[in-house]
């Protein structure tokens, strides 16, 4: 006799109980924002440690209407859009821009409307999950590469078929450490391969003029044909961007469905992001600010013989292990003050449960050593865990 299907309810029910059981249940919570990189949460206010607002520009951005009205095909493509997108490109060295509603959608977009099947995409193995999904949809073959290894790269590509995408975050978001795009940039004209780089947590941060690593790497639009960036970072706002040829914006308005389909970004985050442009180039001393208070992170970590595993950027990671540990710190921090989400699998590896400290310009040091304390005190208090035969 056949087994009964199982219920939607019961399905869910159970990957629930699975998920507590393993300590990776997530909860939304509902944060407002306050100036001094802080938010207030459940009658209590918090120092914010989990913000992408690296430059601290996030309360600070002026907005005019907020809704675009429908699709950017439709009727949601305003005067200020195209604005955006004509100073984006003039800011990151590109022919033109494409606005898209959330970085997610911008991968998912750039990469479908690239490849299909018969075409290959190779990867970063810590690619964006964003990017993997967009692999798989695309009916392109996935191929993966140790992370950040080069000549894994160049072995990959050498047994691709069809037009092949090698793709790779610039920062990486869990770790906060970088791509060779150089070496990358070689190998993929080498082998005749598309190289496409989202360095949402480069650009605004990294470069004399906040360029990002492409910038840093003097990479140009026929080193990186495309790349992908995000005004929900350093540019305090919402959104995202594709940046290349008029030919691949073209190609992603006619073909990436995520674009298509979708309500085109609000006409206030489109002002917000004139108005971080404004500031951006033009204001080396906030990208000054928040490297120094990087240093002062690491220093003081350091001196108070915290292991952070190697980054430049805003992502400070520390790795705790198990997921029940790294929740238990993060509980203990946010009750001396400080809001650092524990990360844990499926977002990194088993075993690799951290806390994701993220730097901002807007930090104060008084803050920062307040957090390291609150830090040591909670490691001491939760130790690791004694492994068992």
């Amino acid at each position: 006799m056949s087994r009964p299907p199982e219920t939607l309810a019961r399905r869910l029910e159970q990957a629930a109980q699975r998920r507590q059981q393993q300590h990776r249940q997530r909860e939304r919570r509902v944060l407002q924002p306050l100036p001094g990189q802080r938010v207030q949460t459940g009658g209590r206010v918090l120092v914010n440690f989990s913000s992408n607002d690296y430059l601290g520009l996030g309360l600070t951005a002026a907005c005019g209407a907020t809704g675009s009205g429908a699709s950017a095909l439709v009727c949601g493509y305003q005067p200020v859009h195209q604005a955006l997108e004509m100073r984006l490109a003039e800011f990151l060295q590109r022919d033109a821009v494409l606005l898209v509603s959330s970085g997610y959608a911008a991968n998912l977009a750039a990469v479908t409307s690239l490849v299909g099947r018969g075409d290959t995409v190779v990867e970063d193995r810590l690619c964006h999950a964003s990017l993997i999904d967009a692999a798989r949809l695309s009916g392109a073959s996935l191929k993966r590469y140790a992370h950040a290894d080069a000549d894994a790269a160049a072995k990959r590509l050498g047994a691709s078929e069809g037009h092949t995408l090698l793709v790779t975050d610039g920062v990486f978001s869990m770790d906060g450490d970088e791509a060779p795009l150089a070496a990358l940039a070689r190998i993929a004209a080498g082998n005749g391969a598309t190289l496409m780089v989202d360095d949402a947590h480069g650009i605004g941060v990294l470069g004399a003029c906040g360029g990002g690593l492409l910038e840093e790497a003097a990479l140009g639009q026929a080193d990186v044909p495309v790349l992908i960036g995000t005004l929900g970072k350093a540019f305090g706002g919402a959104g995202a961007f594709i940046a290349g040829s008029a030919a691949l914006v073209q190609q992603v308005v006619n073909e990436g469905r995520s674009v298509i389909y979708s309500t085109a970004m609000s006409p206030a985050m489109a002002q917000a992001g004139l108005a971080a442009l404004d500031r951006l180039p033009f204001q080396p001393e906030l990208r000054e600010r928040l490297h120094a208070n990087i240093a002062y992170f690491r220093r003081g970590a350091t001196e108070r013989g915290l292991a952070l595993l190697t980054s430049r950027t805003p992502i400070q990671p520390l790795v705790l292990g198990s997921e029940q540990r790294a929740l238990s710190v993060s509980a203990r921090l946010e009750a001396a003050g400080f809001l650092v989400s524990a990360i844990r699998p499926p977002t990194v590896p088993p075993g690799t449960s951290r806390l994701r400290m993220t730097l901002s310009a807007a930090h104060e040091q008084a803050q920062i050593d307040g957090l390291l304390d609150a830090l040591v005190n909670a490691l001491h208090d939760i130790p690791e865990p004694e492994m068992t035969g």
